[in-house]
């Protein structure tokens, strides 16, 4: 008679880390929605996520070096500027600022290489529920429905938890994409909840009255929809998804016309739906401080520093190619547009593959390249969610090298110990082979 004994596995106890690390991704996130001051609550927390993380085994990659290097590059060359400076205490919140945004890029990029499909929908759904939210108390404000509703808007624009109604609106852009796209891709059965969340996103974008946000949501919808058609390859679900398509617009143009009728947002939807604006092309606007601004920065290598422009000129950049230059001086600068152009480069074939993330990466994609046309008229250097699009691109790139360095390695042939270097390697057989007879 033989006895068997079997050991019993221990009882988990505590919270699970993956638990905790993965809902600070989501608070994380979450909290970038809500940035009436600076340093903002993310940034802040940011600090004790990313040490914790990091003691608890936060690895960087090879793939990660470039962003890392030329973002260390850029935050350097805002600290170089600081020697054409007099003053130092708002600069250096600002370039406090920056350096928290830089590491956040990184840190997301990353979280994300391990259990991604997980933590990328995590971050979704974080970012989603953030700005609806923000949106919500956006147009509430707007329309003076809740207390303190000043506290929510600027100019007779909706800002939302944001200090610039130039800010909200391109942060709800991403989520507001991703939404449409659940929408075309989604039967309508299942899509009930995303579109209350579309509907409650584009108001709030209409109401910041934000040119650029406008203008981004107009081109992200463009390149996700081409992207979405390009990659579907059954034409039954190319009909329905443009059936979809002529839906939404309908409901786009309905939402429009309500708002329109409402004569004080007609007035306001006039004024800013012109193209060039008084500010824009007046002596000294936006246009010849472009002008003004190229030619300064070919006279100061290492910048002027925060701020600076501003003083001089009466207002700040509203370019962020000319700001990398005079805040960043030319070695943040041409970091920035390195960086740029690196980015495009890795990021442009991962939307075409077949992974989980792959929808959600499309919509990055998308709202990534509505960006980079803003830059040319707005300042985006603080913007917490554009340093979220860099992480999270950077950080499928390096999944998806991880994924081809793994592929690559188990498509190697074994080698035995003691097999001399230069022996041939041994032939593989992959169906039946006729064996040559005995003679």
């Amino acid at each position: 008679m033989s006895s068997r004994v079997t050991s019993a596995r221990p009882a988990p106890q505590g919270i699970p880390t993956r638990f905790i690390g993965n809902a600070a991704i989501a608070v994380l996130v979450f909290l970038s929605g809500f940035v009436m001051v600076e340093p903002a609550p993310s940034d802040l927390l940011l600090c004790l996520v990313a040490l914790v993380w990091a003691c608890c085994g936060l690895t960087f990659t090879r793939p990660m070096l470039p962003l890392i290097v030329l973002l260390a590059l850029y935050c350097a060359g805002g600290l170089l500027s600081f020697t054409q400076l007099q003053a130092f205490q708002k600069p250096i919140t600002y370039m406090a600022t920056t350096i928290f945004l830089a590491i956040s890029s990184i840190f997301f990029c990353a979280v994300v290489q391990h259990d991604t499909a997980r933590r990328m929908r995590i971050i979704e759904k974080s970012y989603v529920l953030a700005a609806v939210i923000c949106a919500t108390v956006g147009i509430l404000g707007y329309f003076g429905a809740i207390p303190h509703a000043d506290l929510f808007t600027l100019y007779d624009r909706a800002k939302g938890a944001f200090k610039d109604p130039n800010v909200f609106g391109p942060f709800v852009v991403l989520p507001l994409v991703v939404l449409a796209r659940a929408i075309l891709t989604q039967p309508i059965h299942r899509s009930g909840w995303a579109i209350l969340g579309a509907m409650i996103l584009f108001l709030g974008l209409f109401l910041s009255f934000s040119r650029a946000a406008w203008g981004l949501a107009v081109l992200a919808m463009l390149v996700m929809t081409l992207l979405v058609f390009a990659t579907e390859p059954r034409t039954s679900k190319r009909l329905r998804m443009t059936a979809a398509l002529a839906a939404a617009l309908l409901g786009v143009v309905f939402l429009l016309a309500v708002a329109i009728s409402i004569p004080a947002v007609q007035e306001l939807v006039i004024q800013r739906a012109r193209l060039v604006q008084d500010y824009d092309a007046s002596r000294l606007g936006r246009f010849e401080r472009h002008i003004i601004g190229f030619f300064l920065i070919q006279e100061h290598p290492l910048g002027v520093g925060p701020f600076q422009f501003g003083l001089a000129l009466g207002e700040d950049e509203h370019n962020m190619w000319l700001k990398g230059f005079t805040v960043y001086g030319w070695l943040g600068g041409f970091s920035y547009i390195a960086l740029v152009i690196w980015t495009l480069v890795i990021a442009t074939p991962l939307v075409v593959r077949k992974r989980p993330w792959t929808p959600f990466l499309q919509c990055i994609y998308a709202v990534y390249i509505g960006h980079l046309l803003i830059h040319n008229v707005i300042d985006n250097d603080h913007w917490r969610h554009l340093f979220l699009i860099y992480g999270l691109l950077w950080g499928a790139y390096a999944v998806e090298r991880s994924l081809a360095r793994r592929s690559s390695l188990w498509r190697t042939p074994y080698v035995t110990a003691g097999v001399p270097a230069d022996a041939p390697s041994p032939q593989r057989i992959f169906g039946p082979v006729a064996l040559p007879r005995a003679p």
